[in-house]
């Protein structure tokens, strides 16, 4: 019996873990009536440090969460980690729009103490102890992008040395 192969050739894996934080219908307003269109926001991260989200629209869900990844691989960056990739280094206040969100490292085995879109975020980054809280509006995008900001503006000491032209190890 001859060896068949397979219908379709195996997937490479994919570089990045993706998770959509929000589905929206929006509708604009024309001469004929509504017309309906879906805006989808996903997050996308590695895990490893490495994460991203982006927002797209559609006419389909499934479309609008393709362009949504696209966008999402395109912004991605990297977060500061300390602690074995375990937490943050330190506390950290990002704001856009009305949302604000306050991010602060944990003890070990506390976990990531978070709500929807921060803890998709958080855990795509590969936080495992971390404790937040979102404070004014919980709008999703606003929240993902103020999460964003916050990860964003996080030193660690090795950074902030540098930046100083100190050793490491006078501060220690």
């Amino acid at each position: 019996m001859a060896e068949r192969k397979p219908f379709r050739k195996p997937r490479e894996p994919k570089e990045f873990d993706d998770v959509v934080v929000s589905i929206n219908r929006v509708s604009k307003t024309v001469k004929g009536g509504r017309r309906m269109r879906f805006s989808a926001l996903v997050v996308v991260g590695d895990h490893k440090g490495r994460v991203g989200f982006g927002l797209g629209k559609a006419a389909e869900v499934p479309d609008a969460i393709k362009k949504a990844t696209e966008a999402a691989n395109k912004n991605v960056f990297r977060v500061q980690l300390v602690e074995d990739n375990r937490t943050v280094p330190h506390a950290a206040q990002g704001k856009h729009g009305a949302a604000n969100v306050f991010l602060k490292p944990a003890a070990p085995g506390t976990g990531v103490i978070a709500g929807g879109a921060v803890r998709s975020i958080l855990e795509l980054a590969g936080i495992s102890d971390v404790l937040s809280k979102v404070i004014g509006s919980r709008t999703p995008v606003n929240v993902v992008q103020a999460t964003c900001k916050a990860l964003q503006s996080m030193r660690t000491v090795e950074d902030v040395a540098k930046t100083r032209e100190k050793k490491v190890a006078e501060i220690r």
